[in-house]
């Protein structure tokens, strides 16, 4: 699934992602550790993967 990014703590490595219809989701630092990013700004799109409801997965969307 794809989303953009909202916010992110590079200390903490903690954010949020916004999705298609503007509904925002958290994302902890292990579901942006699984993505192997090193930093995220806000506005880059995203692809994430979802488990119950939980992002598990950020990474870069590339085409």
């Amino acid at each position: 699934m794809q989303a953009t990014a909202f916010t992110y703590d590079d200390r903490t490595r903690t954010g949020s992602v916004l999705l298609d219809d503007g509904t925002p989701l958290p994302f902890e630092a292990p579901a942006f550790d699984a993505g192997g990013l090193r930093l995220l700004r806000p506005g880059q799109r995203v692809r994430i993967e979802l488990e119950d409801s939980k992002i598990t997965l950020v990474t870069l969307q590339t085409f």
